[in-house]
């Protein structure tokens, strides 16, 4: 059966998930063989063994020759060479199997704000980018291609939360995470540590040339140390006529080395043939000039080399491979102490970079990936050392050595590093499956995948094949030769063996049973041209017999050879070598086999034949001497003759030595084997073991049982090189000796690999590498042919434990065998699987899994009795604090997760209810982390899934018992232990999420009901689940989301069916879910608020706290490579950490982990930095990826929780579900929570119809007053959508909206409260929306925010745009039927919608222009108060607001000293809330107070209370509208009209006041107001008394003319400003306020200094005009004669009104266009003013409504003018005779009006009249009727000035008698000049 490979399609989930996209299990080269094991030779076939062939790793090594012999007489010898050549069985499914699905695509998530438009950002996002087939680039969902259903991405809204929580899943790292987890180890043959180091010859270049052959030698050599490192490599140059089939033998060659260091180089030692006396001299080339040798020369070298066949050296070199300090070295060949010189390795240096997803990749083109890897270097090696006399390789580099001149030339060299790649394929080409057909090179050729045809060894392939397959790498070394002109064809690449594997204390992995033998001197009496020969014989009867062809030979081409030659030493006395001689040793070594050395000499003169040699003496080396052979160093005697049986020591004797015995022959040996054990302990049992075998002892014997006890003393270095045949042999005499045997194999083998552990390497690991490698390979049960090992081993040890438990003295061993109770355990379980498959596999159908298999009942016993001890004892140890109990713990926790796979699960559940029941009731923190380790060891088995209940009605009794057991975690006080529970789940739910085995949806459905009983647990025990920290919920909560998404509704619904309080709990953690999975980028602004400090983090390792923490592993791995994360990066000047990344020791799946931890997480130059600077260093395709996870990770979490709510909004519609069904509280929570977070579009897509659902069928419920507070937060929220840039966000707003409208329609048959919500959220609104935006000038202008929200508001209301909006939204048309049961009469009304379209709008608006007014609000009062005002008015339907923003407008009043205005406004505020009590129909106060109250304030009865106030909402309405808080405004606003001297006010409020501390027999309260009163109407009479008449408040009319004045162009406002502000004041501050605005507008202002009528040819372009004129107020009462001047307001009108709405002011003109004339000339223009209400009001300023004027004729004027004069003399005496003698006030007044009335010097009063109209022509111009009036108004004038004149008498004292006396005199004065005139006037006077 042929090897079968995955196809490179179909890839396994490491391949998807490993944290920097590279693979980093150890068996990546075996893991992708997917074909069954099968092993028909014995019988085994079955899924979870394989079958590894085992490949040698030396040259041309040949088992053959051994095989050959009889070696039944000894079997320790077959077992060995059983050990070595028998092929691997390997359990496939020991270190788990799992192959993951392909990974979701996600897509960027654009989450909304109120500047977001997330329909362009998606469209501009994907602009010129690549979308691949698989992707969507709409949905805002997972790609339909990572479900595997599409009815299952039809079903939810969103893809399940644990892909977008978990996106970089690796499978192998999760698991190698758990402590003690257990790791491979490839074994010698296949591991890729070390370096491997390929060299080439490309081609000598000789300056003389080549003309004779060139022979040469190649190692590692230590320069140091000055010892090789590997065996030599022979290689030759030939010149053309040399030139044979062989082409010059081979000239490649692949060392190995553990480790670089600068002391090591290339030796390479060049030989020629030896120099012919008188012949041409080696000189010749190391001439100077460039001279080629002569035809003559050429010949004779060329002759003498063809007949002469021994060699001498000639020259050699050093190639320094990792010291670049050396000129012309390879430098810093990936060194881990040397740097990398970019200038020699060029393009072969690997370029890392860091890819999208973090991954170290080495170049963006995948198609230069292999060739940039793998580039070769060039060397060039100038000028050879010559060499002059013969020498030992560790003189060699003597400094003292003598120096000659080099040879002129050049030795090119192709060196290269053999990649890990190269290796793994090495290792792949010898791994197959088990087969009875052969593995050739065809077959292996023909199923190796496509891309591991071309690996290095395919030259020898190729070959056999008949074809010749060439990589990129082999052209380019086929085009290096070519341009060297030596090419030659490939041939196989010669191996050297390293000596290190014979030095080292590992076991021996391969066959190896040579000798090297290194010939170093010999003292001679006189010079001879001397060499040595070397060979092997078995005896020494005959010399004259062959010897055994035991020589390997320097061309690989060549057969094995008898004999070996070494250099010949030209004439010396004292001959030097530097040979290697590499023997093959028989595999039984007898006393008789010797190495025989032959010392020839050689004449070098050229005769009539070919020199021959003379032999000079011998030397006898025998094999049979133990340790002496495995490093030999010293000297041997020399004869001149052999005897027969010359090894005998008698005849020894008899043997004649050389130069009588000066002569001593020193050598070198080098013993490589691994048949021959050099400790004699181990020799005597394998001796001993023999005789067992055989039977040739007694079972029982003394010496089998001491030789066993002898192992125990050996040397561990030197039992690891027999470990593997050593331990096979133990187990053997264990599972068929009797039971001492059985003991002393037992006590024997646990004392072996006990120190074995102790002194290895890695300082005493729990799993130590060689024997992890012998149970996972080596061990394979004998094959089949004995007895299964399992029984024995078991029994032994439960004898051994069951001694310790009844208080034997077992000695220290039993300590030991609990320490590596790993190691037997996995025995044990190996065992059983090898008998299951061995027994089973016959008849297995094709796919089947094999049956458990049946254990008898006494190893069953035997297994239950040594799992209880090994339990007994990790109870002790957890009581001792020992550090054993963790791992003696993973040891049974693995074999139960290996038990699980080979026996009938239930017979486990019992060993792990046995577990458990041990434990439970401990409450120590280390048992719970050992039952926390147990648990996460077995749920990683392969079929967790599928396990059976412990009975047969249960289901997956391991689930139960893991959700139980992390649950008791939770409730510890560990937060460690917490921590890990939770990521045992998370990480157990991400495993079955990416199995591909579980994808469909019953599988989902079955993993998600088997957890489902851990949400229940939570919701029994909240408080556990509260005690956790943040990241604990996160995992628990993703995972319960996964378990939802999946679930059926069925079993959903019964977690809503047992209590009202817990179907709150239930929503209670989706609302934890939703904050702990929300999305907050940081620095967002808006509405929506920024990432908080929290959130952005404060650890040193955190990128993301919101994600799997593996993310963060991912990220810092993939920043490790990103060079702005290296304090130093990687550069000329800096290999190390270079070397660290492209190592090939980093083989563990841990170790990448250890990489991240020191280089990225805690110690790099990331330590200290918050999550928040950790994301600003990333990487941006990094970043961009993270946020893209998180963005992912928060909509489908979100979606999943709607999801949800939707179910359980239909199942409470049917009440199956037990909530309160009052408030429907679990859920309003929830919406809020959609509502309040920024979401993405697909949310919002499908959450509006679920939206309309729940208020379809729970209106009726969260309508009413209980849920006021939810439906308030939902309309603020709503209004906050209809803010967003978005359009189709502002569009689902919209139709929120109006389904609240419907609801409200449907269930109270109006909005009335409604209105009063939606008014009140958006007054709240108001503060987090920017209405505002400045302009490019400065200027402040309605932002687009406003505009859009004024926009949604329109909208809500047009009947004919709502069709088209449902239809945009996804929802029905019939949606907004307002309607019960869809039958009867409908209510919805338009109309009531658009009133309250237009209600909000008002708002809006208000709330607009007073944020414009914001600027001048300092220095413009009249904006500032018109702005609360306008506040206060939009308002007015919720008293709450209303009365809030009157009270802001009464403090703004205040501040400027109005204090009429102030007390308007608390008399309105006190207004609204009496309304309200009348309303409520209490008997306190009726109508007519509040009629009373509108006198004082006409402006309230512009106030809607009576709606609002029945529509009370939580926290606004009557609720505050108390008779407390109308009498406390009331008072106000007395307080207030008392300060502005309105006291007439003030009286009807405190009347409105007395009845209420009446009806409440406040008798106090009531004693202060009558007080009160008392004050307040002696003030009145003091007004009235006063000679000056009162005037409260001055009023001016101002007009405005331009454009900058905004919506004040061409309007008018009367201003009512205090009484002693005059003309000026008013023009001054109209200038302030108005002149900053017109100058910004880049306009001047102008001020009007009359009154006249401005008409538009008055107003010049640029300018803007302000018209101020002083106007006076007309009384309520007063009846105006427009003919006649306005006489002064009488007394009692004066104060008992003060409410005014009209004003009017006279324009005096003339008909020739002069402003002023005489009284004949003058006429006058009076306007009548009507302000939109009376003042004092609410503002300081009422705009005019109406104006009307009249115009006066001159006598009309003077008419009037007396008129005037007249009726105030005439009120004065009235008012004399009222006051009753109180004269004093009315003197002064009577005494001013006299006056002015009769003195003389008045020309222009009485007498100016008289003399205009009554003289010359001006009568003759008037009408009699005029005339005859001005005449009765005269008289009537003069005759009341005579009264008063009178009164005037009897009033004064004697200190106004002078000015009596001049009003006589100037009355008389009067009438005689009136008598001038009118006649008639002196009678009457």
């Amino acid at each position: 059966m042929a090897l079968t490979f995955i196809d490179s399609t179909k890839l396994s989930g490491r391949d998807y998930f490993s944290d920097s996209g590279r693979d980093y299990e150890d068996l990546s080269s075996l893991s992708i063989l997917s074909s069954r094991m099968g092993m028909s030779e014995n019988g085994l076939n079955g899924p979870h063994f394989k079958r590894v062939v085992r490949r040698s790793s030396s040259q041309s090594l040949d088992i053959d020759p051994l095989l050959s012999g009889n070696l039944d007489s000894y079997p320790h010898l077959k077992e060995l060479l059983q050990s070595y050549k028998a092929e691997w069985v390997k359990d496939d499914n020991k270190y788990g199997r799992y192959d993951a699905v392909l990974p979701p695509v996600f897509e960027s998530q654009v989450f909304e704000s109120p500047d977001t438009d997330v329909e362009t950002e998606l469209r501009l996002a994907t602009r010129g980018r690549y979308v691949d087939e698989e992707e969507v680039s709409t949905s805002g969902r997972l790609s339909s291609e990572s479900d595997p259903d599409a009815v299952y991405a039809k079903k939810h809204y969103g893809g399940p939360p644990l892909p977008c929580y978990y996106p970089v899943f690796n499978w192998h790292a999760e698991r190698s995470a758990i402590f003690g987890q257990r790791t491979p180890e490839l074994p010698p043959s296949l591991s890729t540590s070390g370096l491997k180091i390929s060299v080439k010859l490309v081609s000598l270049a000789m300056q003389a040339g080549l003309v004779e052959p060139v022979y040469g030698t190649m190692c590692l050599y230590n320069k140091e140390k000055r010892e090789k490192l590997s065996e030599d490599f022979h290689f030759r140059f030939l010149p053309s006529e040399f030139l044979d089939d062989n082409c010059g033998g081979q000239r490649s060659v692949l060392f190995s080395l553990e480790a670089g260091s600068p002391a090591i180089c290339l030796l390479i030692q060049f030989e020629k043939h030896v120099t012919e006396e008188g012949g041409v001299s080696p000189s010749v080339y190391t001439r100077k000039e460039p001279a080629y040798l002569s035809e003559r020369e050429k010949q004779k070298l060329q002759v003498w080399a063809r007949v002469m066949p021994f060699r001498e050296p000639f020259a050699w070199a050093t190639v320094s491979l990792f010291d670049s300090s050396v000129t012309g070295g390879v430098g810093g060949f990936t060194s881990p102490s040397s740097p990398l010189p970019s200038s020699l390795l060029g393009s072969g240096l690997m370029e890392a970079a860091v890819d999208i997803d973090g991954q170290l990749i080495a170049s963006a083109d995948s198609k230069h990936h292999e060739s940039r890897h793998h580039e070769p270097v060039l060397v060039d090696v100038p000028g050879l050392n010559r060499v002059k006399e013969n020498y030992m390789e560790e003189t060699l580099l003597d400094p003292k050595r003598l120096t000659h001149k080099p040879v002129k030339a050049t030795l090119r060299l192709e060196v290269e590093r053999v990649s890990q790649e190269d290796v793994e394929r090495g290792s792949l080409s010898e791994c197959g499956s088990f087969s009875n057909s052969s593995i050739d090179g065809e077959g292996r050729e023909s199923s190796l995948p496509r891309h591991l045809r071309h690996a290095s060894s395919g030259y020898s392939r190729g070959a056999l094949s008949g074809r010749l397959k060439l990589s990129s790498m082999d052209k380019r070394r086929l085009a290096h030769s070519v341009s060297a002109n030596s090419f030659d064809f490939p041939r196989p690449q010669f191996k050297a063996i390293e000596f290190r594997t014979s030095n080292r204390g590992e076991p021996m992995s391969q066959v190896l049973h040579c000798l090297y033998i290194y010939p170093q001197t010999i003292n001679l009496s006189k010079k001879r041209n001397l060499f040595v020969r070397v060979e092997l014989r078995k005896d020494d009867y005959d010399i004259r017999q062959p010897p055994l062809e035991a020589l390997y030979p320097r061309d690989s081409d060549s057969n094995m050879q008898k004999y070996g030659h070494s250099q010949v030493d030209v004439n010396v006395k004292i001959p030097h070598f530097h040979d290697e001689f590499k023997i093959r040793l028989p595999a039984v070594i007898t006393p008789q086999h010797h190495v025989l050395f032959t010392f020839f000499h050689v004449d070098l003169q050229m005769k009539l034949e070919a020199p021959k040699p003379v032999v000079v003496g011998y030397s006898v080396l025998s094999l049979f001497i133990g340790v002496q052979v495995h490093r030999l160093d010293g000297t041997l005697p020399v004869v001149k003759e052999l005897l027969p049986h010359y090894l005998d020591e008698s005849v020894k004797e008899k043997m004649e030595l050389l130069d009588e015995g000066k002569a001593v022959f020193r050598l070198r040996s080098r013993l490589c084997s691994s048949l021959y054990p050099v400790n004699a302990k181990i020799r005597e049992f394998f001796a001993e073991y023999d005789r067992y075998i055989l039977h040739t002892s007694h079972p029982l014997g003394n010496e089998l049982l001491e030789a066993i006890g002898g192992l125990k003393l050996v040397d561990p270095s030197d039992m690891l090189q027999f470990l593997l045949p050593t331990l096979n042999m133990l187990l053997r005499m264990i599972g068929d000796g009797g039971e001492t045997l059985q003991v002393a194999a037992f006590r024997a083998m646990v004392t072996i690999i006990t120190r074995l552990r102790q002194e290895s390497p890695d300082g005493g690991g729990d799993r130590n590498k060689y024997l992890v490698q012998y149970v996972d390979y080596f061990f394979d049960d004998f094959g089949g042919v004995l007895e299964p090992v399992y029984p024995g081993l078991c029994s032994v040890w439960r004898s051994l434990a069951r001694s310790k438990a009844k208080g034997y003295r077992v000695g220290p061993v039993y300590d030991d065998v609990l320490s590596m109770s790993w190691f037997f355990l996995e025995l044990i379980v190996k065992s059983m699987a090898l008998e299951q498959a061995r027994k089973f596999s016959e008849n297995l159908p094709p796919g089947e899994d094999l049956p458990p298999l049946q254990l008898n009942d006494e190893v069953l016993k035997s297994v239950g009795q040594l799992y209880d001890c090994l339990l007994t004892e990790i109870h002790d140890c957890c009581k001792k604090g020992l550090p054993l109990v963790k791992r003696l713990n993973n040891s049974i926790a693995f074999f139960c997760y290996d038990l699980l796979s080979v026996i009938e699960p239930r017979q486990v559940f019992e060993l792990v209810a046995l577990y458990f029941d041990k434990f439970s009731g401990i409450c120590q923190s280390m048992v719970h982390e050992c039952k926390l380790n147990y648990l996460r060891i077995i749920s990683d088995h392969d079929l967790f899934v599928e396990m059976p209940g412990r009975e047969p009605s249960e289901r997956n009794y391991l689930a139960a018992v893991l959700m139980q057991e992390l649950f008791i975690t939770f409730e510890l006080e560990d937060a460690s232990l917490k921590l890990k529970a939770a990521r045992t789940l998370v990480v157990l739910m991400a495993k079955h999420e990416y199995d591909a085995r579980y994808q469909t949806l019953d599988d989902k459905m079955y993993i998600a009901q088997r957890y489902f009983p851990l949400i229940l647990h939570i919701l029994e025990e909240m408080p556990v689940f509260y005690n956790l920290n943040s990241p604990e919920k996160r995992e628990i909560l993703v995972c319960m989301l996964q378990y939802l998404h999946h679930l059926d509704d069925t079993t959903l619904i019964k977690a809503w069916q047992q209590s009202a309080a817990q179907t709150r709990l239930f929503f209670k953690l989706l609302e934890d879910s939703q904050n702990l999975f929300e999305y907050k980028k940081a620095g967002a602004d808006g509405l929506m608020g920024a990432m908080s400090k929290s959130d952005q983090g404060d650890g040193v390792i955190r990128y993301t706290e919101k994600l799997s923490p593996s993310v963060n592993l991912f990220l810092a791995e993939a920043s490790r490579h990103d060079g702005r994360w290296s304090n130093t990066p990687a550069t000329s000047d800096n290999g190390s950490y270079f070397w660290k990344r492209v190592s090939p020791q980093m083989s563990s799946p841990t170790q990448v982990y250890r990489e991240i931890s020191t280089h990225g997480l805690g110690l790099g130059p990331t330590s200290g930095k918050s999550s928040a600077q950790l994301r600003a260093s990333l990487h941006p395709m990094l970043r961009h990826k993270l946020e893209m996870w998180e963005e992912n990770l928060s909509a489908s979490v979100t979606l999943q929780i709607l999801e949800i709510v939707e179910k359980f909004m239909d199942a409470a519609a049917v009440h199956v579900a037990v909530t309160d069904y009052v408030k429907l509280d679990c859920i309003t929570t929830i919406f809020i929570g959609f509502l309040s977070r920024s979401q993405p579009l697909p949310f919002w897509k499908a959450f509006l119809p679920v939206f309309n659902s729940l208020f379809k069928s729970h209106g009726s419920i969260l309508m009413t007053r209980e849920n006021d507070r939810f439906l308030k937060q939902v309309v603020f929220h709503l209004l906050r959508l209809a803010v967003f840039r978005n359009e189709s966000i502002r569009k689902m707003a919209v139709v929120g909206l109006q389904i609240l409208v419907r609801t409200s329609f449907c269930c109270f048959q109006n909005i009335s409260r409604l209105r009063v919500m939606l008014t009140i959220t958006l007054s709240e609104l108001m503060s987090d929306v920017q209405v505002t935006q400045t302009r490019m000038d400065g200027v402040l202008e309605r932002s687009g925010e406003a505009q859009r929200l004024q926009n949604s508001l329109k909208q809500m209301a047009m009947a004919s745009y709502s069709e088209e909006l449902l239809r945009e939204c996804g929802l029905p048309e019939d949606t907004l039927d307002a309607n019960f049961d869809n039958e009867g009469k409908e209510f919805w009304n338009w109309s009531e919608v658009s009133d309250l379209s237009e209600t909000l709008l008002k708002a809006l608006d208000a709330a607009t222009d007073h944020a414009l007014m914001a600027p001048s609000m300092m220095t413009d009062k009249y904006s500032t108060t018109e702005g609360f005002y306008c506040l206060a008015w939009a308002y007015k339907n919720v008293p709450d607001l209303h009365i809030m923003w009157l009270l802001y407008l009464c403090d703004a009043h205040q501040q400027n000293q109005s204090w009429a205005e102030a007390a308007q406004c608390a008399v309105a505020v006190a207004g609204v809330i009496m309304q309200a009590i009348v309303g409520q129909k209490d008997n306190l106060w009726g109508k007519d107070h509040v009629a009373a109250l509108c006198k004082i304030c006409p402006m309230l009865r512009g106030s809607v209370v009576g709606e609002a106030a029945s529509a009370e909402v939580e926290g606004y309405g009557t609720s505050k509208l108390t008779v407390e808080s109308a009498v406390k405004y009331l008072q106000l606003a007395n307080k207030l009209f008392i300060q502005a001297e309105l006291f007439h006010f003030c009286c009807n409020i405190l009347e409105l006041i007395i009845p209420v501390y009446k009806a409440r027999r406040s008798y106090g309260q009531l004693s202060k107001c009558y007080t009160s009163l008392c004050s307040i109407y002696e003030a009145l009479q003091e007004q009235e008394a006063s000679p000056i008449p009162f005037k409260d408040a001055t009023y001016y009319r101002v007009g405005f003319y331009g454009s900058q004045f905004g919506k004040m162009d061409r309007k008018e406002y009367v201003y009512r400003e205090a009484r002693d502000v005059r003309l000026g004041d008013v023009m001054q501050a109209m200038g302030t306020i108005y002149e900053s605005k017109v100058v910004e507008g880049g306009q001047t202002l102008h001020i009007i200094p009359d009154s006249r009528q401005v008409s538009d040819q008055d107003l010049k372009p640029g300018v803007c005009y302000l018209q101020i004129t002083s106007v006076d107020p007309v009384l309520e009462d007063e009846d105006l004669d427009l003919r006649k001047e306005r006489k002064p307001p009488e007394s009692t009108s004066r104060v008992t009104t003060r409410v005014f709405d009209r004003f009017l002011f006279d324009t005096p003109f003339t008909k020739n266009g002069r402003t002023q004339g005489g009284l004949e000339a003058q006429w006058k223009r009076r306007t009548i003013l009507q302000t939109e209400g009376p003042f004092p009001a609410l503002v300081n300023r009422l705009l005019v409504i109406q104006s009307e004027s009249r115009e006066f004729s001159p006598i009309e004027n003077a008419i009037g003018m007396i008129e005037g004069r007249y009726k105030a003399l005439l009120g004065e005496l009235e008012e004399h005779e009222r006051m009753d003698g109180d004269q004093a006030p009315r003197l002064q007044s009577l005494q001013r009006i006299l006056q002015g009335s009769v003195a003389v010097q008045v020309n222009s009063g009485v007498l100016g009249v008289c003399t205009a109209f009554l003289s010359g022509e001006p009568t003759t111009k008037l009408r009699l009727e005029e005339l005859h009036q001005l005449i009765s108004v005269l008289m009537e004038f003069m005759a009341v000035c005579k009264k008063a004149i009178r009164v005037h008498s009897r009033l004064i004292g004697e200190e106004d008698q002078d000015f009596h006396s001049n009003l006589v005199i100037g009355f008389q004065s009067l009438r005689e000049e009136l008598s001038r005139y009118i006649p008639a006037i002196l009678p009457e006077l």
